[in-house]
């Protein structure tokens, strides 16, 4: 099955926008393809164009790997099925398919001969011209309002792009298996840093005593429970290392302001009890 999304082409004829090729090349490589041809772009250094490899997140290799062409027909050479996607009914070509249509009978083109296959798509502002639609041996269109029918380019080729996905899947017997749910009822699993051990705890809960000392909110002579219960909670979080040098920041500045301790090299060590 992977040979035949090898097999795919998706063709942009003269784009003006390269942040639109760039999106493109992201909006393929995430249904699997990688073939990404351009017809005589506007701007010829748009591999490397900012906005292009900004808007490629993920798909850096599609953009940097696109051939380009002087025109359609040397983009077509050895393709031996080609759709023109057009959003309505040209002169001398056939009415195009729904896009899904031609996504089955493209997967069945890839599942029964070793063949190459192509989806073109024309400029922002006008579509594909005659000429180029009539280069290619059918045409597609995506169903949408045909009061607001336009699509952006890169729009245009993830929908064509999903669909052939899902046709090439199922010509080889295969579907898409989602993401699998992390139960958002169990904690994340923690990054690299383990927790922090008993001696540091211990040092940050009497730093903390101190700083709350330091507030007004605890009473030494009468701390009733309320170290017991923060302890109760610190210790249910199991912080880290990092952690506890946060909470530990935030006892220095109960005890002593900023502005005191700037010109010290270390938060002042809490008192031993």
């Amino acid at each position: 099955m992977a040979p035949a999304f090898a097999r795919v082409h998706f063709v942009l004829v003269e784009p003006s926008h390269v942040g639109n090729i760039g999106s493109c090349a992201r909006a393929i490589r995430s249904m699997g393809f990688d073939r990404l041809s351009v017809v005589a772009p506007r701007d010829p250094h748009f591999r490397s164009a900012p906005q292009a490899v900004a808007l490629a997140a993920g798909a850096a290799d599609v953009l940097e790997q696109a051939r380009e062409f002087p025109d359609l027909a040397q983009a077509l050479q050895g393709v031996q099925l080609a759709f023109a996607t057009t959003g309505y009914a040209r002169e001398f070509a056939a009415p195009p398919l729904e896009v899904r249509r031609a996504a089955q009978q493209g997967a069945q083109l890839l599942r029964e001969a070793p063949a190459e296959l192509a989806f073109v798509f024309g400029p922002e502002r006008t579509g594909l011209a005659n000429a180029d639609v009539q280069r290619c041996h059918a045409c597609c269109a995506i169903p949408a309002d045909p009061v607001r029918a336009s699509l952006n380019l890169s729009q245009a080729a993830q929908v064509v792009a999903y669909e052939l996905r899902r046709e090439i899947l199922a010509a080889w017997g295969q579907q898409d298996q989602p993401a699998p749910r992390r139960d958002h009822s169990q904690p994340a699993t923690r990054a690299a840093e383990a927790p922090a051990g008993i001696d540091q705890t211990e040092a940050m809960f009497a730093h903390l005593a101190q700083g709350l000392v330091a507030l007004g909110y605890l009473d030494p002579a009468e701390p009733k429970h309320l170290m017991a219960r923060l302890r109760r909670l610190l210790l249910r979080a199991q912080p880290t290392p990092t952690e506890i040098d946060i909470l530990r920041g935030i006892a220095s500045a109960m005890v002593l302001p900023r502005q005191l301790r700037a010109g010290q090299k270390k938060p002042p060590a809490p008192e031993k009890n």
